[in-house]
Order: structure tokens, then sequence, then C-alpha cells
């Protein structure tokens, strides 16, 4: 078992680390090539009031086994939020970036900002292994893993190349559009973003504006002083003022007031790069 933090994406982690606990779980190597992990998620909030997560997606396809029913969740281009009461605990499978489309048998735009019941794609099995998992077993992860391993297709290498884009972005501050990745892909601007929403579910600039506004927020929580101007500009954007605007579209609240006044504002900011994040 692996226990690294809640992760980027998880808003206010620290405020979060009070309130819930979250372990990673590696799955079996063969299961491996089309899941990134599992994630395990407990709370206790009885006699407290309940409590809500606010969570920044990834570009990933989750099957998350939870009362009353499994369900896989498309990714959420919105902010993501989720009420805790009572005690209880989810596992989820976080499927690699592209991993879902061979065993959804078709394009996963279909999911985006949407869950349905797991047993569409796994069939009633899907229910039976969600009482197990919400039994607290000892080791959901290799119930997971028996369940998933003889389901599982043979590899799509499209997927895999889809994979390695959304890993290039996730993985590169430095990248600042689109158009860029697709000439280093040696891909059409259109043909990756057929790809990005038959096998991911959001766009290529939707990936590259999440991936920058999940450095934000991780700056943002770090506990000291941030120059908004600076990290404006570290991000790839034109002026403070438009990655204001992003943060404050997708987290509800501006940047400044999101780090609690620690964040300073500064008069101007020297673009980088000739262009706003996510620019194609």
């Amino acid at each position: 078992m692996d226990s690294p933090g809640l992760g980027r994406g998880v808003l206010h982690p620290a405020r979060a680390a009070e309130a819930i606990s979250v372990d990673r779980l590696a799955p079996d190597p063969e299961v491996a090539r089309f899941v990134e992990f599992y994630w395990l998620v407990r709370w206790d909030r009885r006699g407290l009031p309940p409590y809500e997560q606010k969570v920044l997606a990834h570009p990933n396809v989750h099957l998350v086994f939870e009362a009353p029913r499994a369900r896989v969740y498309g990714v959420d281009r919105s902010l993501f939020v989720r009420r805790l009461e009572g005690a209880g605990h989810v596992l989820g499978v976080k499927f690699r970036p592209g991993a879902f489309r061979p065993l959804a048998g078709r394009p996963v735009v279909a999911l985006a900002d949407r869950s349905v019941p797991a047993a569409e794609f796994f069939g009633p099995e899907t229910d039976r292994l969600n009482e197990e998992i919400l039994g607290a077993p000892e080791n959901p992860a290799a119930l997971a893993d028996a369940f998933l391993r003889p389901r599982l297709p043979a590899p799509d290498p499209v997927a895999e190349e889809v994979a390695a884009v959304v890993d290039r972005i996730t993985g590169s501050p430095d990248l600042r559009r689109v158009d860029d990745l697709a000439r280093e892909f040696g891909v059409t601007l259109r043909r990756l973003q057929r790809l990005f929403a038959e096998y991911v579910g959001a766009s290529p600039k939707w990936v590259l504006r999440r991936a920058r506004l999940h450095e934000a927020a991780e700056r943002a929580d770090a506990g000291s002083e941030v120059d908004l101007a600076a990290l404006a500009a570290d991000l790839g954007y034109a002026d403070q003022a438009h990655f204001t605007r992003d943060f404050t579209a997708a987290v509800g609240t501006s940047p400044a007031r999101y780090a609690g006044g620690a964040c300073r504002a500064a008069p101007g900011v020297v673009p980088r790069g000739g262009a706003s994040a996510g620019s194609e």
C-alpha cells in the first residue's frame, strides 16, 4: 500500500486530510496496463456535520465502488463535489488516460460530465463485487484485480499513443499550445482533437488548461506567499487577469481568495510564449 498524500486536484488538501484518508493501492502488473492505481477513501463524520470535498478532476475515467451501486465516471470537466456524511469508504479504479476506450467499445466523450451504472460495462457481477468491497475486505485491490483481469481487452496501440500525449501535457509545464503538441507528435490538430474526444473524453486544450490549474492550486496550497503575476507567467498566461478568470471559473473562487489571502497581486506580467495557456 502506498500513501503519497491526497494528490493533485484535491482542493484544500490540508483541510481534506482532517476529514478523509486516502490510500493508493497498486494494481497487479497485468492490470496495470490499463489501471494507473486504485484509490481507497475512508471517512467518519459520525457526530460531525457533513463535509464537502471539491476536486479538479484529471483526464481519466474512474470505476467507483460505492453505495448504492458501482458507477463509471467520465471526465468531469467542471468542479467535482462529493458530500460525505456518516462513516464509510469507497474504492476507485483510476484508468490510464485513453485506456477505458477499448473496454467501453465506443468513444468515451459520451461519458464526459456524467456517470453510469458500472453494470452497463461490466455486467451484473459488478453489483455483487460492490457489496464485497463495501463490506470492508482486508485487500480490496486484490478483489478488483481478480474482477478486472479476465475482462481486459488486448492492448490498443492508439490508446497508448493518446496516453503518451496526455503524459506529455501533464508532465511538462513548459508546454503552452495545442498546435505545438500536435506537431511534436506528428499529427494534425484535427486528428489530435478527434483522438481526445474518442479516447479521453475532453479536448487537448481542456487537458492542457486543467494541468496548469492543478499546478496553480498546488502552489497556492503550499503555504508560502504566491506572486500571482509570476505564477500566471510561469503557466503561460498572457496576463494575470486571464489566469484569474480561468482559475475562478474552474474552482469557483479567485486564486487570491483560494490561497486565503497569501497570494500577492502584482501590477503587471511579462508574457512567456506569447499566448495564453491552452490556446490553439
